[in-house]
């Protein structure tokens, strides 16, 4: 978890030290525009997620993506990826979708309610807030760094 934290204050670290003209970018309103994006790239993980379909969602992540689950569980892109195969979902559904840019950096914060089975047979009927972290490459591609959900135990 420390590992994480770290990764997180470091992209944010960075992002606030960008250069004038990429915070000058920011502030002539394409904020907005970057702020759709990352939603429309949310909402596309979303829908993979509810039909299962893992290579969707696969070039949204960074390699070195970094996932803390609803229980505390620790892991990487691959498991997440392994857990959105061949889930059957009742309902899966992301809502309250807001996106904060900093610079070549982005926080999505949202809710999630689902009720089925995960790819990895766990069954799952709850909601959560969520929190990703998305950074812009070299190559101008917005990727998820870090996700973290958390379970919300009276909505």
């Amino acid at each position: 978890m420390n590992k994480m934290w770290r990764t997180v204050t470091l992209i944010l670290a960075l992002a606030s030290a960008l250069p004038l003209p990429a915070q000058q970018e920011v502030t002539t309103g394409s904020a907005q525009g970057i702020q759709k994006a990352i939603a429309a790239l949310e909402y596309r993980w979303a829908e993979a997620q509810k039909v299962g379909d893992a290579s969707a969602v696969d070039p949204l992540l960074a390699e070195d993506f970094v996932n803390t689950d609803a229980n505390g569980v620790v892991d990487g892109r691959r498991k997440l990826l392994s857990n959105l195969k061949g889930g059957k979902w009742e309902h899966n559904e992301i809502s309250d979708v807001k996106v904060t840019v900093y610079g070549n950096a982005a926080v999505a914060t949202g809710a999630w309610t689902g009720k089925g089975v995960d790819g990895g047979g766990t069954k799952i009927d709850r909601r959560e807030r969520w929190t990703d972290t998305w950074v812009k490459t070299a190559k101008g591609k917005w990727q998820c760094v870090s996700s973290q959900q958390t379970e919300v135990k009276n909505p």
